[in-house]
């Protein structure tokens, strides 16, 4: 089982250079596995391309190492420990140096909703106060930035996402990304109208009966 899990991992790493959502060893993923009260999560240093089952850690959410391996995890495994010792909604979390939104993250503004798929992550998306990258203040800041939300930025760093299982935190992170490139190019041109948060409260409750049934048959 935990096999498969970190193969997901590796496989969504990829993803992100694939896609261009991070470079070289930036960025770091996450599986928070509740059974066992640890987490899987990517070491430190080495490109996702390089990356096999054995070289994701497992370890407690204290930062004990308890897999066989003498690999170091990620520099920001705080960060990741933080939200599964106090969010129950989240599983996994994806870490990326994304472009528009690592841009938008230089501001240190909230980023506002220009566009309603950013209900994906909340009614907007706050910036979290600025801390060196690895640090116990940069988790601590990333979580109460993040709130209830599921999307933080890192100022002047990059974004961080998370979701009920990777997939959830992939795809919040791409449309994010997508948000923030289109309130760039509407910026550019003049000043977004920003949707209300009622609008966007009701996308949300929208969002969770979004597609297929879960039990639909195609015939």
């Amino acid at each position: 089982m935990l096999d498969q899990d970190k193969q997901n991992i590796i496989d969504y790493g990829n993803k992100l250079i694939e896609q261009g959502y991070t470079l070289g060893t930036g960025g770091n993923i996450s599986q928070f596995i509740k059974e066992k009260n640890i987490m899987l999560i990517t070491p430190s240093g080495i490109p996702f391309e390089d990356m096999n089952i054995a070289d994701i850690i497992e370890m407690t959410l204290d930062g004990t190492v308890i897999s066989n391996t003498n690999l170091i995890p990620s520099s920001e495994w705080q960060m990741h420990a933080i939200f599964y010792k106090k969010r129950k909604d989240i599983n996994c979390l994806i870490h990326a140096h994304t472009t528009y939104s690592t841009a938008y993250a230089t501001l240190r503004k909230t980023l506002p909703a220009s566009h309603y798929m950013l209900a994906v992550a909340g009614t907007d998306v706050h910036c979290a106060n600025y801390a060196s990258y690895g640090t116990k203040e940069l988790a601590v800041n990333a979580f109460e930035a993040m709130k209830d939300r599921k999307a933080v930025l890192l100022a002047n760093h990059g974004i961080l996402t998370g979701g009920s299982n990777i997939k959830q935190a992939f795809n919040v992170l791409e449309q994010v990304e997508y948000c923030t490139k289109i309130h760039f190019i509407a910026s550019c041109m003049g000043k977004p109208i920003i949707l209300p948060n009622n609008e966007l409260e009701n996308m949300i409750k929208r969002f969770v009966n979004y597609g297929q049934p879960q039990n639909h048959v195609i015939k």
